[in-house]
């Protein structure tokens, strides 16, 4: 949401934000040195910096390299670039984007060297949450109307006497600073630097019993260790997103629900065979992803170890993926 890694209402509208992530690379100019290598069975996954896009790549690729005797080689590529990357052949395919219609336009409906990969099976959403715990004490906080009204006990160091309003990555598409501006809230906007160091902070803050809020998505497994409850931002319209798309600037209402979906290398899509057919295949539930992504970013297993023991106990799953 990772998303998150992590969309927009204007970019569909863009996440996420989002994995533990880590800085992401610019994929424009450069690639796989396996990616569309002539005749080898080789495939090139793109990784978002979330811990859940982590979680669908490793997935893929342990079933991939040991169920298909495929190669896989994976990049962690910004949201934008991705695109990028994925029209020139970098990459062979995207699992989790959370919407960019913008390059969808440019690359699958124009230049066609984009292609849909179907839904990743999982419904990612953003918006701002804060601890139940602290919703529990002061219900009315859930309104985005009465943030004001705590914003002195959300103030941090980094903040500069306005509450603070956590976010993670700085390469993250967001909405937050136009909100705040917008809705005319007093907030400044921090960026934790990544999404490992945002889960970080919370975690600290609810070990504390500290009230914060911050910008988090579904699906991520932090849910399973802090409780928190959304704050009710002023509603989805696609007047608002429409508004958006012409000037980011001025959006001033809550983030979509979208579908997160794949997308393939056109010339993959064609010629990739049963790797192809695999990826489009390729669904899983939130639950799923979640298990994988905790794995890897609470317990610290290596990807390919997280993905060995899910792949382990869920032969039911992605049994059906496999190519007949």
């Amino acid at each position: 949401m990772a998303t998150r890694k992590i969309v927009t209402a204007v970019a569909a509208l863009g996440l996420l934000a989002t994995a533990t992530g880590c800085g992401a690379a610019d994929m424009t100019k450069q690639g796989s040195p396996y990616a569309n290598a002539a005749g080898a069975k080789t495939v090139t996954l793109s990784v978002q910096s979330w811990v859940g896009a982590r979680a669908n790549a490793a997935v893929a690729q342990y079933l991939l390299e040991h169920e298909l005797g495929y190669r896989v080689d994976t990049v962690q590529v910004d949201e934008v670039p991705a695109w990028d990357a994925l029209s020139q052949g970098r990459v062979d395919a995207i699992l989790e984007d959370w919407g960019h219609p913008d390059q969808e336009k440019r690359y699958v409906d124009d230049k066609r060297t984009v292609a849909p990969g179907g839904d990743l099976g999982v419904t990612g959403h953003i918006g701002w949450w804060v601890p139940k715990y602290f919703a529990d004490a002061h219900p009315d906080v859930l309104d985005w109307h009465n943030l004001d009204k705590y914003a002195s006990q959300l103030r941090t160091a980094e903040s500069g006497g306005k509450g603070q309003l956590l976010d993670g990555s700085p390469s993250y598409v967001t909405n937050d600073k136009a909100l705040v501006k917008n809705l005319n809230l007093n907030y400044q906007v921090v960026f934790a630097g990544s999404e490992a160091a945002q889960i970080t902070q919370i975690k600290q803050f609810a070990k504390e019993k500290r009230p914060f809020l911050t910008y988090w998505y579904e699906p991520q497994w932090l849910f399973n260790e802090v409780p928190m409850v959304e704050v009710k931002l002023p509603e989805y319209t696609d007047a608002c997103a429409a508004k958006g798309a012409k000037d980011p600037s001025t959006i001033d209402c809550a983030y979509p629900t979208s579908q997160l979906k794949k997308f393939l290398n056109t010339n993959f899509a064609k010629k990739g065979g049963k790797a192809a057919d695999f990826l489009r295949k390729f669904h899983w539930t939130k639950a799923d992803q979640n298990e994988v992504a905790q794995m890897i970013a609470e317990d610290k297993l290596p990807a390919d170890e997280a993905a060995k023991r899910w792949v382990q106990r869920h032969p039911d799953v992605w049994r059906g993926w496999l190519p007949r």
